[in-house]
This record gives C-alpha cells, sequence and structure tokens, in this order.
C-alpha cells in the first residue's frame, strides 16, 4: 500500500489544477515546503507524553521555553513541569518584571534568577520595617511591583540580586526561603535589611557572596546550621557583623573564606590547629583578626611567630593559599622607625611577605613600595636536594630574590635605627665614588 499522506500535502496537491503536474519553485514554493516540514514537526511533537516534551523543553533558555508554551495546551502544561537549565534570567526593567510574574505560573521550575533596578519611578514594595523612612516617604509614588511573587520559584538555585540602585527597602523573609538554593549572591544592598540567622531558611546553600550591605548584622555563628553544605563564604564590607572566623573551622567543605573589611570579627590564626579548615584554598580576613593580611605588629619577633603559625597551616594546603599576605611593623612598635623623614616613602624595610623559590617557602622583610629594597630571606623549608625535579626552578628563582639585597645585605630581619643610618651612608659614599 502507498505511504499515506499527511492531511495538509493531500489539501495542497487538491488545490492544485489537475491537467498539468505543479511546479514548485521560487519564494512561494519555500514558503510551502516549510509549511509543510513545521506542520509534520508539530504533528509528531504531539506524539509525545507531555512529560518527554518537557525534557525536551529543559534543553533551552527560558526565554525560549516561553516562546514555544504558545504552540499549544499540550506545550503549555509540558512548560509547567520543565525545570530550566542554568541559564542568565535577568529582571532590570517593568517589561522584564512583567515576564517574570507570567513565568510564576507558566515557568515555575526556574532555577537561576538576577534581581535588579526596574527603572525610574518604579520600585519594588518595601519589606517589613522599613531601613529607611525617608527613601519609604520619597518614592511613596513610585509604580510598586510585588517582589513577594519570587516565592513561585520553589527550585529556585541561584539568586542574585544587584541591590545598588534597588528599592528594596526593608527586611524580605522571601529572599531566605528556597529549599534548593545554592548560591546567594546580595551586592551593595544599603535599605535591605538581614541577619545571618536568616540563612537557616537556605539548607542547600554552598555559596554565599554578601558585598557592602550596610544594613548586615548577626553572628559568623549563624552559619553553623549551613556546616554540611557551605563551600564559599564572602561576606566583605559588612561591618555589623560579628563573631570568630573560628567558628567555620570545621566546615568540611569550605574552601574559600573572604572576610575583608568585616570590621567586627575577631579571631587569632594562632589557635588554628593542624586539622581545621582542611580544604581551603582561599583566605582573607579582616583586621579584627590577630594575624590577617596587613597585621601591624608591634616587635619584628611577633611577626616570626604568626609567619611560624602561618606557614604550617600553609604547608599542609594549596600552595596558593596566603601567597598575598603580609604584615608590617606598627609605626607605635618601639622597633619602628623612618629611615629618611624627608623621602616620599620609608626607606627602611618595615614590610615582611611570604617567598617561594620553587618549592622553597620563606619569608623576608623589604620596603613598601617601587622595587622592594629588601633583607635576606629567612627560609622555613630546607634547600630541594640537587637531583630533584624542583631544583633548576629553585636556583633561577633564588638568583631573583638575591637580586634584590644589597643594601641591607647579611641583615634577615630590619637593622636598628643607627645600623640603617650607617648602611644608608656608605652605600651613597660608594656610589659618589663612582
Amino acid at each position: 500500500m502507498p505511504k499515506q499522506q499527511s492531511t495538509a500535502s493531500r489539501a495542497l496537491i487538491l488545490d492544485m489544477p489537475h491537467h498539468k503536474k505543479p511546479r514548485l519553485d521560487g519564494p512561494a514554493a519555500n514558503a510551502t515546503i516549510s509549511a509543510v516540514v513545521e506542520h509534520n514537526a508539530a504533528s509528531a511533537a504531539n506524539e509525545l507524553s507531555g512529560d518527554v516534551i518537557a525534557i525536551i523543553f529543559g534543553c533551552f533558555p527560558p526565554e525560549d521555553i516561553m516562546r514555544m508554551r504558545r504552540v499549544c495546551r499540550k506545550w503549555r502544561e509540558a512548560a509547567k513541569k520543565t525545570i530550566v537549565p542554568m541559564a542568565d534570567f535577568g529582571v532590570d526593567s517593568v517589561v522584564k518584571y512583567n515576564a517574570m510574574r507570567v513565568m510564576t505560573t507558566a515557568l515555575p521550575n526556574l532555577q537561576q534568577l538576577q534581581i535588579s533596578h526596574l527603572g525610574a519611578a518604579h520600585k519594588y514594595s518595601d519589606g517589613e520595617d522599613p531601613a529607611d523612612e525617608l527613601w519609604a516617604t520619597a518614592t511613596a509614588n513610585f509604580i510598586t511591583h510585588d517582589i513577594e511573587i519570587i516565592s513561585s520559584f520553589r527550585k529556585l538555585r541561584r539568586l542574585n540580586i544587584q541591590a545598588k540602585q534597588l528599592s528594596l527597602n526593608g527586611r524580605y523573609p522571601v529572599l531566605f526561603d528556597f529549599p534548593l538554593l545554592c548560591n546567594l549572591r546580595i551586592y551593595g544592598a544599603d535599605y535591605i535589611e538581614f541577619d545571618l540567622e536568616m540563612l537557616q531558611g537556605l539548607p542547600s546553600l554552598k555559596e554565599l557572596d554578601l558585598y557592602g550591605n550596610a544594613n548586615l548584622t548577626g553572628n559568623l555563628r549563624s552559619l553553623r546550621v549551613l556546616k554540611d553544605t557551605l563551600e564559599k563564604v564572602e561576606i566583605v564590607n559588612c561591618p555589623d557583623v560579628e563573631g570568630s572566623f573560628m567558628d567555620l573551622a570545621d566546615f568540611l567543605h569550605l574552601w574559600e573564606l573572604d572576610l575583608f573589611d568585616a570590621s567586627a570579627v575577631t579571631g587569632d590564626v594562632r589557635e588554628i590547629c593542624e586539622h581545621e579548615f582542611p580544604v581551603l584554598k582561599s583566605l582573607c580576613l579582616p583586621k579584627g583578626v590577630y594575624g590577617c593580611d596587613g597585621q601591624e605588629f608591634q616587635s619584628i619577633s611577633d611577626a616570626h611567630d604568626v609567619i611560624s603559625v602561618l606557614y604550617s597551616f600553609r604547608k599542609q594546603r594549596p600552595p596558593s593559599l596566603l601567597c598575598d599576605w603580609y604584615g608590617k611593623l606598627s609605626e607605635d612598635s618601639p622597633d619602628w622607625y623612618d629611615g629618611d623623614p624627608g623621602a616620599v616613602y620609608n626607606p627602611a624595610p618595615m614590610y615582611v611577605i611570604f617567598v617561594e623559590a620553587g618549592s622553597r617557602v620563606g619569608y623576608r622583610w623589604e620596603t613598601a613600595h617601587g622595587i622592594p629594597i629588601a633583607c635576606e630571606v629567612n627560609w622555613l623549608d630546607p634547600e630541594p636536594d640537587r637531583d630533584s625535579s624542583d631544583y633548576e626552578k629553585y636556583i633561577e628563582e633564588l638568583q631573583g630574590y638575591e637580586g634584590d639585597v644589597n643594601i641591607y645585605r647579611g641583615y634577615h630581619q630590619p637593622p636598628t635605627e643607627d645600623e640603617c643610618d650607617r648602611l644608608w651612608a656608605e652605600y651613597e659614599g660608594a656610589l659618589d665614588l663612582v
């Protein structure tokens, strides 16, 4: 039996004159062929179950799924079941907000969402206890849009709130109630009031990035409810967050901890035990922590004690950890002095850093600006074996460090002020002879 023709194909043929063979070419023919192909594709797709269509839709970004769902009722129902892939969908205008509002019912399994400024004279509804009453009053006549609608996205895994110029004002518990959320970023929230305790509503959270949030409060201890999930914690420029960074020391999956300028956080790096922070790869501590980046020491010997602890901590972890750490002698220290009060920069070596030559680690004192004027390296590791694969690299990098040592040759720590004056006088005298 000949293959049955589709309804569309039969209709096209019946409409043509019977006395001669139809000729199909040109734009009209292309349009006809495209219509037949699309009809056949749609017919084939409709033979699939709604669950299979939902899986296929899951290969497309949300905007495409929203267009495809308009084909028929079956596709609309499939869209509601679709687990939307992790693709960027940003709400940065009223048009995008209206699209999001439709998606709360049409595409409820959205997994990634970014919220930012809606545009002039538009704002999100004020939250509980507005942080800025003046702002609430000034925006009272703005067109208000409901932020609570995002609660419909129960499978949300990544939420990014770009709060600069975003008119969120007050407390919004709805932002912290997503059971599957893995990644939360809130940037520059001047008027959003929230507490670290609110994060307990995000039991799957892996990455937390909070930057420049003036009304963020709470204690780092509150993060302990997320001990088994947190992998990355960045709480930067959030002055009212308190607690000890050591409350996170037993987080088994934490590979990045950045608390830069979280000025109320405290602790002491000398308390870190060998087994704590077991997988940490990146660490930045605020000035309230003793041994932090930029630590100001009261004596030269204090620096050695802290560096020894950091060295032991670092040896068990990736080489990149603490590679940018530095300390300096406090101007309140009896050991500090200005090697040349008339100069723009202090020529005395008052800064201390880690150095590496091959796999060998040490530290040295040096000047802070321009080409370093350095003391000798204090090595913490033995010299690598001459037969090791690392030895050639070690020698090459060692020569670079030795080239930085000139005026302070023979000194492994800052000289006294009298010694510094003498060394510089000898150096300048030698230049005059040349």
